[in-house]
């Protein structure tokens, strides 16, 4: 499970140093692609291919199926970390998410978000009123 936040930045050619908590999890491989509020998900490569069994049972039929999928995986590249537990955001990612040098990385349970760092601050901010209002109605029963 990913937790927490790190506060990494991104190299000159477009290079992210994995923070250590993440790296074991994510050694194997891993597929970066579009997430929604204009930040980029990374996932676990089984993780992936897990979303990805499941996202091909939507029914072809389905025109909003048919956009989520285009846009999901039309984005996502397959990375392998190197020995430093660093990976290369595509360009048209970074362009995605708005990511310039200084990055927000959040875990999120099965999943890793990357965020430009002042989107993240502005996103976070917006949320936490919300997040208190709506414990109850998102977990039922947790507080």
């Amino acid at each position: 499970m990913f937790l927490g936040t790190y506060a990494p930045r991104l190299d000159d050619k477009g290079r992210l140093i994995l923070p250590a908590k993440f790296r074991d999890e994510l050694a194997g491989g891993l597929v970066l692609t579009r997430g929604q509020e204009r930040c980029l998900y990374a996932f676990p490569m089984r993780e992936f291919e897990q979303l990805h069994d499941q996202l091909r049972q939507a029914p072809v039929t389905s025109k909003q199926a048919r956009n989520y999928l285009r846009v999901f995986l039309s984005g996502a590249a397959d990375e392998l970390p190197d020995k430093q537990g660093r990976i290369t955001i595509p360009t048209t990612l970074r362009q995605y998410a708005g990511l310039d040098r200084e990055l927000a990385v959040i875990g999120a349970g099965s999943r890793v978000e990357i965020w430009d760092a002042e989107a993240w601050a502005s996103y976070l901010a917006e949320q936490e009123e919300e997040f208190a209002d709506t414990a109850e109605e998102v977990v039922p029963g947790l507080f």
